[in-house]
């Protein structure tokens, strides 16, 4: 693989990753706890964008307790929320996980060994992680 086409290969994966991220920030999903008495938005990338409690949470006749199951519930529609999240972000930028997505983890570029001189095989690589070998000393 020549430097033209290592360049080309890893601007193909820019423009993936921007396009994944702008579509996970246009992207809303939705958590709800209380049989939907509570629901939370979260957009793509984790943003909690919108809260509505039902007036039905609310029991005027016990302000305290009310607080209190109110505060479960949101917390409660929050995580769902996040969770949906999560499972969309896994969905959207799994296959490119490494990247910049936040999600960790390498990616393998081919050719990028050889045209190295087998010292890296993959971005995001560290020594004694299957990149350079570890050096003693260092």
């Amino acid at each position: 693989m020549d430097m033209q086409q290592l360049l080309a290969a890893a601007q193909q994966m820019q423009d993936q990753l921007m396009s994944a991220q702008q579509e996970l920030a246009d992207t809303e999903v939705e958590g709800t706890a209380g049989g939907g008495l509570v629901t939370a938005t979260v957009n793509g990338q984790g943003e909690l964008v919108d809260l509505s409690i039902s007036a039905a949470a609310i029991d005027v006749a016990d302000p305290a307790e009310t607080a209190q199951a109110v505060a479960d519930l949101v917390l409660a529609a929050v995580r769902d929320a996040y969770r949906a999240a999560g499972e969309l972000q896994q969905e959207k930028m799994g296959p490119l996980a490494g990247l910049g997505g936040g999600l960790g983890g390498t990616v393998e570029v081919p050719g990028l060994s050889e045209f190295f001189g087998g010292a890296a095989g993959a971005i995001g690589d560290t020594p004694g992680e299957g990149g350079e070998p570890d050096r003693p000393g260092t």
